[in-house]
């Protein structure tokens, strides 16, 4: 047995607190600011915070907090130890310790990757969700369990303490996401504290991002691998892919930041051309193909797009349903930008599960998918495939596969999805138009969609998912 990968961890106080320490960010954001350190200094090391459970603290403190990125290329594979990491922190189990690191005068960014629903906001409108269960426990207790909580008592202690605000950065797929979380904050805040409202609206920097780079699941084989290839085993290692980027709105309290662009770091004044076109041309397909080739009987992304109907289907989706609802961001090709992505999700050594792209649909259409679908049919454009795809979702949600196999549905709308399945398509459908939380009123209210999406329904229940994918 391999020895364990082991760090002496730097003693520097950190600069940079991250709410939900997952795979994604230790595979880009840390790597990028490691990089940023090594290339011009500055105490920009992180401490990271599990919102849920010990499970990633317990396998890097053994390591010294360090763990490997192994790059997966189509040449080979390259590992690196990342060692930016100074402590990892567990919310539930002390979350007066991550409120007293937030408050650190050192700490001058809080960053965070908690996916669409760690927000506690409502997908359709971008508004915070009052009446989520952690929300109603942050608005009763000064100890917080949400997101948004840690974020308003943390700027709370700041204020109260003469200190100025951190810059609060979203590094989660949303549009417009650094808009969305200054507008959930503000919206906890008033109903907590206005004064501290208006102090955060006046003081605070929430500035918007695109993060890109596809990180699939950690297997134990992965893990069994990279001690062959290294020598040490490390149980909290992260895979991905060699393609990478990081657009950043240049909006930081006192300008206080690492050097980000000396690393490859894009900072803009407005990031939204740049997500748009990666929220719908990536993040939108792989949706799309996520669940059109689990019902196919598809593992992953790239076997999904070996397959040569779902190749042609991604490529129209691409090149008549989604380039043409966008603005090309400052010095983009959309065209070579598709090409781009079909190279990448062709690459074998990422095995990038479709289950793991699946789930948490109901937070993922509304910004992935539903915008382009709007958008197209107000223009009088035709988007089947997009339609399609939502259809997808719909049939993945019911539970059951097309062979009648039960599907695992993660989504914190679960138990309400699988109760609206019923055996008329267009009943269903019904159903599914009803969730404000999820479809827009434009697209609630057209009947011309709700047609489209019973067609879609019915045609993947009678002929499945590859067929009606080979017609769009």
């Amino acid at each position: 047995m391999p020895d364990r990968l082991n760090h002496a961890p730097s003693d520097a106080p950190a600069g940079i607190v991250h709410l939900g320490l997952g795979a994604f960010f230790r595979a880009h954001g840390a790597i990028y600011i490691a990089e940023a350190m090594q290339r011009s200094g500055g105490d920009w090391g992180i401490v990271g915070v599990s919102l849920q459970s010990p499970g990633t603290r317990d396998k890097l403190k053994p390591q010294g907090w360090a763990y490997t990125a192994l790059e997966l290329g189509p040449q080979g594979e390259t590992p690196q130890v990342v060692t930016v990491l100074r402590d990892v922190l567990v919310a539930p189990e002390n979350p007066q310790a991550v409120l007293d690191a937030m408050a650190a005068p050192s700490v001058r960014i809080v960053s965070l990757t908690v996916t669409e629903k760690g927000y506690c906001h409502e997908p359709s409108t971008g508004r915070l969700n009052a009446d989520h269960p952690d929300i109603r426990h942050d608005l009763e207790n000064p100890l917080p369990k949400s997101a948004p909580g840690f974020l308003v008592r943390a700027l709370a202690a700041r204020r109260d303490a003469g200190l100025r605000p951190f810059t609060v950065l979203c590094c989660d797929n949303l549009p417009e996401n650094g808009h969305v979380v200054r507008g959930v904050v503000l919206d906890l805040a008033r109903l907590i504290d206005p004064d501290l409202a208006r102090w955060i609206e006046a003081q605070g920097a929430f500035p918007s991002t695109m993060v890109d780079r596809i990180v699939p699941a950690t297997t134990p084989a992965d893990m069994d691998r990279l001690a062959s290839l290294t020598g040490h085993r490390d149980e909290a290692p992260v895979m991905h892919e060699p393609f990478r980027q990081w657009v950043v709105e240049d909006n930081f309290v006192d300008g206080a930041r690492p050097d980000l662009e000396k690393v490859g770091v894009q900072l803009v004044a407005d990031v939204t051309p740049f997500e748009h076109m990666k929220l719908r041309m990536l993040n939108g397909t792989h949706s799309s193909l996520a669940y059109l080739g689990y019902l196919a009987g598809h593992e992953t992304i790239s076997d999904t797009v070996a397959d040569p109907v779902f190749a042609a289907f991604v490529d129209k989706l691409w090149r008549s349903e989604i380039i043409p609802a966008l603005t090309p961001p400052p010095g983009e090709d959309l065209g070579a930008y598709a090409d781009a992505l079909a190279a990448r999700y062709a690459n074998p050594a990422i095995r990038h599960r479709n289950w793991q792209i699946a789930m948490d649909g109901s937070q993922k259409l509304p910004q992935r998918i539903l915008g382009t679908i709007a958008e197209g049919r107000a223009a009088g454009r035709a988007v089947p495939g997009l339609t399609l795809a939502v259809a997808a979702w719909m049939r993945y949600a019911s539970g059951q596969d097309e062979k009648g196999a039960a599907i695992e549905v993660k989504d914190p709308l679960a138990p309400r999805l699988a109760a609206l399945w019923r055996d008329d398509p267009a009943d269903t459908v019904g159903g599914f138009l009803a969730l404000t939380e999820v479809f827009p009123a434009t697209l609630r209210d057209d009947a011309g969609f709700a047609a489209d999406l019973t067609a879609a329904l019915e045609g993947l229940t009678v002929r499945g998912a590859r067929a009606m994918a080979a017609d769009v």
